[in-house]
């Protein structure tokens, strides 16, 4: 919400776009609450300091808790201390009236007890941890006899049977299937089986109930209409059809009824908010924002190199107020850039922020290093020209499917679309339909819908007659896989096989030869098929899955492969390689970064090995139902990690996996954790590609600090695949011990735990590990010397006057440094945008606008987050905008002052000299040249008139430009 106000006045309550910040729509009225159970202030954080080091013993400064406490700021985990911020504590029983009617389970006594004394166990765990004390339970919960006796004090209905049968069940899944004859059978079939019981069927909407209605005569099932179950208690109907909410079926055995919801006929999995928001990721923007730059990180100018940013500071120059980016160098000397020239500056990416090869100004030690990255930016160019000519040479196969056989293959889908999958379905089927053979990776979380892509791709090019190839890293990927597509294709004449080390040698041969016969559609196969010289007979599509988990040996087969065919890359977290190379336009890329309906985030802690948080976290996991993950990546030691596990947990079963087990005997376990008959998997990094388990919703991983970024992010994956919380334990020996690299990885996939965060995670793995040569195989070159963002500008501009048959002048900077000067305060105040990191990214987007309409589209969404635009902050896109036109035009400089103004020209400008000549010749005391590139004009203005001048003189400079006369 967003809230105006004029005065101490409420103006206007608006909704706002969180992505874009801008508002939608206005609201009347808005009701607030706390945010938190306990106040915040000063007076009350004092209390709570002083109950604490009364309640209790030793050093308070020693407790995370006493030393993150801070006016309006708590530290995680302050509810469990609840009761130091009050005399007396109160729960809900004691706000609800008394004629309050309680509804309960027979066995809710029992469950209490079973609860009070797993919260009395971990207590008694609990309560020595000097950094951590904890308070008594009686202090924080309910006890089970009060609790159950002050029930005792209310109306109550308790539900219970002593026949053993429940009065209530959930519904029985009765999906329909849309492709059968009659998609409405196992309805019919348990309405056959049970005439005596009555059947409410309630859809989510108008469009379904019409739908519903069509099928039920299809079936020749009779119904009614009811408006609401109220009406369908009265009627005498056996089957009725009414439209409401699906909030789950139920069965109730007196008297015998069945409430059948949506979700019990089409899958509960397959709705989907209709109005969520979508996550909107730039690749580019994403290296280039500066909004979270932090003091210390480096940066990079393109005139003076790479320097480490100290912030923003207001300074006054000639007597205006102005706002200047501080960058330090190599010695301790700094640059300010004024705020109008931050398209100069971009993040630095390439190395690590402690190993940034920091420039020392006033020599030409940045000259050279970009001069040989110019180099080697021809070099790339030409490779990558050379590429690009010889796919537009290669005229592969467009495949493209019926319209018709495709709807009906899309309608099958189980879920519905995220608008960020969708557009990446369209994507790949356009490269599809070209003769350009595709390379496309698609970027997504695991569980975000990849794999569907990758599917229709596959119906596409087998509908067109061609083989295809899903290549896996694992063998249970493989064998996964292989089981969901022959599920996806199960109703088409599809010949799906797999080749991995599950297969006998003979069994492999006989694969291979069906292959080259072209009597196997869809082959799903390891890195073994890349190296067992498979002949295809027609194939059209490759399907490469977790490429970071291939071999340089592995890839270098691969091109051969991919000669004349599309080829799609699916990954979580793209290797800096490939990150590179979609960056740069190489390869084609799409993000998805939409989560699926009902998912949650993973909540993600490091921390060093505890055998309590250890057994609490599996007995949480346990009470709910669910299924741990336990990866320890060392087979000498397993057996010994097994054993202290199950010393810790005695009530879990645990069973043992790695990738030194016989193939069926892993295969086997894996199956048996899926079907739960047995509580915890520990196991090495073999899951990391490893099968969809839902019920496995927690995992710990020891020795956290020895995996790489992308590990650790794929093996996170593993859990959270449902609707329920899922939790990543990262266990590390020491927290002092951690090299800087492990401690930045840690940190990182920390901080970035919301749905969506692969791509992210990938930048910043790009950061840790270095960029890397763009198409070569070392870890280093003159990209980590000037850094990812100025080579991929650099890349850009070579590339663009290489087609142009141009020489690209490589050692001019990329972007003309445009400096416009009006004399008048030109900044964002800030009393009117408080933040400074706010500030830098609006600074940079305004420095780096392309184009007018962009300017303006800011200009609206600043003054929508902000109010109405002091003087200032006016003056500072006006300056963006006399920029533009003067970058247009080839002006270096544009000086416009009270009783005088001056124009200089780049050497190569764009201004027609006849236009120059006839200023001169028709008011020579106005207008002069001072040498070949000043033009004095002998005329100024006030202030506030300043910009429309400097305008007014532009205009004058013909011929225009399209983007002067699009504001002249």
């Amino acid at each position: 919400m967003r809230i105006d106000l004029f005065d101490e006045a409420i103006d206007s309550i608006r909704y706002f776009d969180p992505d874009t910040q801008r508002s939608l729509e206005k609201v009347e009225s808005l009701q607030l609450l706390p945010a938190r159970e306990f106040p915040l202030d000063e007076d009350n954080c004092r209390e709570f300091r002083r109950r604490y080091r009364t309640r209790f013993e030793g050093d308070p400064t020693r407790s995370a808790i006493y030393r993150g406490l801070r006016q309006n700021t708590a530290p995680p985990g302050i509810e469990f201390y609840l009761p130091l911020f009050f005399d007396t504590t109160a729960s809900l029983l004691d706000y609800l009236p008394q004629q309050v009617l309680f509804v309960t389970d027979g066995g809710l006594a029992p469950s209490l007890e079973q609860v009070w004394q797993s919260i009395v166990v971990r207590h008694e765990d609990r309560r020595h941890d000097i950094e951590h004390p904890v308070l008594d339970p009686a202090e924080l919960f309910f006890e089970p006899a009060p609790l159950l006796t002050n029930l005792a004090s209310h109306q109550r209905v308790e539900f219970r049977s002593d026949a053993g049968t429940p009065l209530l069940a959930p519904a029985p899944q009765l999906s329909l299937d849309a492709r059968a004859e009659v998609p409405l059978a196992p309805l019919a079939e348990r309405l056959a089986l049970d005439p005596a019981r009555r059947t409410l069927i309630a859809a989510d909407s108008p469009g379904r109930r019409e739908l519903l209605q069509d099928l039920l005569r299809g079936a020749g099932i009779a119904f009614e209409s009811v408006p609401d179950w109220r009406a369908f208690l009265e009627s005498k109907a056996r089957v009725a059809l009414t439209t409401a909410p699906d909030v789950g079926g139920l069965a109730c055995a007196d008297p015998a009824l069945l409430l059948l919801a949506d979700g019990e006929m089409f899958g509960r999995h397959a709705q989907q908010e209709r109005r969520r928001r979508r996550n909107t990721l730039d690749p580019a923007a994403i290296l280039r924002d500066l909004q979270d730059l932090a003091a210390g990180a480096p940066v990079v100018h393109e005139q003076y190199g790479v320097g480490r940013y100290v912030g923003l500071q207001a300074m006054q120059i000639a007597g205006q107020d102005g706002e200047f980016l501080v960058i330090e160098y190599a010695g301790g000397d700094r640059i300010y850039v004024p705020v109008a020239a931050l398209h100069l500056v971009s993040r630095y990416t390439g190395a690590a922020a402690d190993a940034a090869p920091l420039h020392k100004l006033g020599t030409d030690q940045w000259d050279k290093a970009r001069r040989r990255a110019s180099e080697q930016v021809r070099d790339v160019a030409a490779d990558l020209l050379d590429l690009y000519a010889q796919r537009q040479a290669r005229k592969g196969s467009a495949l493209k499917a019926d319209e018709k056989d495709y709807r009906t293959f899309a309608a099958a889908f189980p879920f519905e679309e995220t608008a960020d999958q969708h557009d990446a379905i369209e994507s790949v089927l356009k490269d599809m339909d070209s003769e350009r053979p595709m390379d496309r990776v698609v970027c997504g979380d695991v569980g975000f819908g990849k794999t569907e892509v990758a599917m229709r791709a596959a119906f596409v090019a087998v509908q067109a007659g061609r083989q295809v190839v899903v290549l896996v890293p694992t063998t249970l990927l493989a064998e996964q896989h292989a089981a969901n597509f022959r599920d996806r294709f199960a109703d088409l004449p599809v010949r799906i096989e797999s080749l991995s080390r599950f297969r006998s040698a003979t069994g492999s041969r006989d694969i291979l030869a069906q292959l080259a016969e072209g009597r196997i559609d869809i082959l799903v196969a390891t890195h073994r098929l890349l190296h067992a010289d498979a002949q295809f007979r027609s194939l059209g599509l490759i399907i490469v899955d977790e490429e970071h988990r291939f071999g340089v040996r592995d890839k270098e087969k691969l091109k051969t492969l991919r000669a004349e065919v599309h080829v799609l890359t699916l990954t979580a977290t793209p290797i800096p390689r490939t990150l590179n190379m979609a960056l740069g336009g190489l390869r084609e890329l799409s993000l998805i970064t939409t989560p699926p309906a009902g998912r949650v985030a993973i909540r993600t802690t490091v921390g060093e090995w505890n055998v309590s948080t250890i057994r609490e976290a599996v007995m949480r996991e346990l009470r709910r139902g669910g299924q741990i993950y336990f990866v320890h990546n060392e087979i000498q030691t397993i057996e010994k990690i097994a054993a202290e596990l199950r010393g810790i947990v005695p009530e879990a079963q645990v069973r043992v996996g790695h990738g030194q087990m016989r193939e069926r005997e892993l295969e086997q376990l894996m199956v048996d954790f899926y079907h739960r008959r047995f509580d915890v998997l520990l196991c090495t990094t073999i899951i990391e590609s490893g099968i969809d388990v839902p019920t496995a919703n927690t995992i710990m991983i020891n020795h956290a600090d020895r995996l790489g970024l992308a590990q650790l992010h794929q093996l996170r994956g593993r859990v959270g695949r449902s609707h329920h919380r899922a939790f990543a334990h990262l266990m590390v020996p020491s927290r002092k011990a951690l090299t800087q690299d492990a401690k930045r990885r840690l940190e990182a996939i920390e901080s970035l735990e919301e749905l969506g965060a692969g791509f992210l995670l990938a930048t910043q793995d790009l950061e840790i590990r270095g960029a890397g040569e763009f198409l070569g195989e070392a870890q280093s070159g003159e990209l980590t010397e000037v850094g990812l963002t100025m080579f991929l500008d650099m890349l850009e501009a070579t590339v663009r006057a290489l087609k142009d048959g141009k020489d690209p002048a490589q050692a001019q900077p990329l972007a003309t440094s445009t400096e416009v000067n009006l004399h008048m305060p030109a900044l964002l105040p800030s009393d009117y945008v408080g933040d400074v990191q706010t500030r830098l990214g609006l600074y940079k987007r305004i420095a780096a606008a392309p184009d007018p309409q962009a300017l303006d589209d800011l200009q609206t969404e600043i003054g929508d987050r902000f109010g109405a635009l002091p003087a200032a902050a006016q003056q500072l896109l006006q300056v963006a905008r006399l920029t533009q036109r003067c970058r247009a035009a080839g002006i270096r400089r544009l000086d416009v002052g009270a009783h005088s103004s001056y124009l200089v020209f780049e050497e190569q400008h764009k201004v027609d000299p006849a236009a120059i000549i006839k200023l001169i010749q028709r008011e020579p005391r106005v207008y002069r040249l001072e040498g070949a590139l000043k033009l004095r004009i002998g005329y100024g203005a006030e202030g506030p008139e300043r910009p429309a001048l400097a305008h007014a003189m532009l205009a004058q400079l013909a011929p225009l430009r399209a983007v002067d006369k699009a504001q002249a």
